[in-house]
């Protein structure tokens, strides 16, 4: 049989990105930049930018992925390029913080977002529904795929009739936060603007599913790019529209400093008796965000526990073929994660840690020559990975400098992973030894 056969197009591609893209990020980071950043051009700069990085991030990874034969991401491009050592931590930090991390704040997300009833929602019902979801993906690949494809449409759909409800409707009676003047040109230059960065490449978190998908793809010279490209900036333009959105509907000060921004402004925009089914809306395609870090991060777990002997027990499949320990480590590891910290702690650490380790991966990609490159032939291919870079280093530095505590947590969790990496080697053998 041919293996074009088991290929997708450059459209599901696309769709592929863009479903790992969209989660909590857009919905829940509008009142933490709006405390320090006010202006209107200001925070669609914010936003073009970490669609560009996303972008040329995707790029980099699209190019690593398509030489190392898209098995792997970032644990082989760190393994092969520097050392064994970072294989290990980005793949530890994969299982403690990419992946089960992400599965909280969505988990937190719908707490908060379906408080709207007169409610709390508290992290009892964020833990219980986390595991509820680990259930679900549990029973069969066939299962878990309808589940998680028929949340995906509902992800897509909802912010598609939002942006066109939102932007046709005239502004409410409660006023709002669009501001066109000059003060861009003073908040672009302050800490707050870097610091602002770090939420929102949180998310744009996803650009690097092309690593994943690079060996599966038709064409993969022509289709890969045009599918990142394609993916990204409709999530660019679907941020930009969704911002505007928020800021036409409700003034700063009710979104500034909350978590449930699209709530506030969508209470404003359509009445608190429509605005409430937008917030279950918004919780359900936060599913849909649940489901696909535990998927994913469960099928990493298990192969990063096949070749490690303290993690192997997580390699385990069930008799569907399942890795549902892996599937409930993460389920486990969320909610500790809920339990030891406030949303914006767990969100700053979160976002820091992957910037950083998403730069150690874009810079392995200086190592590959000309002719082992397979998509971007012209050595114009390295503005891509620079400008990503010399971004990375600002977003860390100003993030170091105003959330220490937040970025010595993510680095503290990094060095634990070193001890655990050093006992592995010295009184374990690997599995295939």
């Amino acid at each position: 049989m041919s293996t074009a056969t088991h290929q997708i197009g450059w459209k599901t591609a696309a769709a592929i990105v863009v479903s790992n893209m969209i989660g909590t990020g857009i919905f829940t980071t509008l009142g933490f930049q709006l405390s320090d950043i006010t202006n209107t051009y200001s925070i669609f700069l914010l936003w073009i930018i970490g669609g560009i990085l996303a972008l040329f991030g995707a790029f980099c990874y699209a190019e690593l992925g398509s030489y190392f034969k898209g098995n792997g991401g970032d644990y082989i491009y760190l393994k092969e390029t520097y050392h064994p050592v970072f294989g290990y931590l980005v793949s530890w930090i994969s299982l403690i913080i990419g992946f089960s991390a992400p599965v909280a704040l969505a988990a937190l997300a719908m707490s908060k977002y379906l408080s709207v009833f007169n409610y709390t929602f508290g992290n009892g019902f964020a833990i219980g529904f986390i595991f509820l979801v680990a259930a679900t993906l549990s029973f069969s690949l066939k299962a878990s795929s309808r589940f998680h494809n028929f949340f995906t449409f509902i992800k897509i759909a909802f912010i598609i009739v939002l942006v066109v409800i939102g932007v046709m409707l005239p502004g409410s009676s409660a006023g709002n936060s669009l501001e066109f003047g000059n003060s861009w040109q003073d908040e672009i230059i302050l800490p707050a603007f870097a610091t602002s960065l770090v939420f929102v490449t949180y998310s744009y978190t996803g650009w690097n599913s092309a690593s994943y998908i690079a060996g599966e793809i038709k064409d993969v010279q022509k289709n890969l790019p045009r599918a990142l490209i394609v993916g990204t900036v409709f999530v660019t333009v679907s941020y930009l529209l969704v911002n505007f959105i928020m800021l036409k509907h409700a003034p700063i000060s009710q979104m500034a400093g909350k978590e449930d921004v699209m709530g506030e402004a969508a209470g404003n925009m359509l009445g608190s008796g429509f605005g409430k089914i937008v917030n279950i809306f918004i919780a359900l395609q936060l599913i849909a965000t649940i489901s696909g870090y535990l998927w994913v991060g469960s099928r990493l777990t298990q192969a990063f526990a096949k070749e490690n002997h303290l993690w192997r027990s997580l390699a385990v499949n069930n008799k569907k073929g399942i890795p549902v320990r892996a599937i409930f480590i993460h389920a486990i590891i969320a909610s500790v994660i809920i339990l030891t910290g406030s949303f914006k702690e767990i969100f700053v650490y979160t976002a820091f840690i992957l910037q950083l380790f998403a730069s150690l991966s874009i810079s392995t990609v200086f190592f590959l020559k000309k002719e082992q490159r397979k998509i971007f032939k012209s050595n114009l291919f390295y503005i891509f990975p620079a400008v990503f870079l010399l971004f990375s280093i600002y977003i860390l530095y100003f993030t170091l400098i105003h959330n220490p505590k937040e970025s010595i947590i993510g680095l503290g969790i990094v060095a634990f992973g070193l001890v655990l990496y050093v006992i592995d080697r010295k009184y374990f053998k690997k599995p295939s030894e």
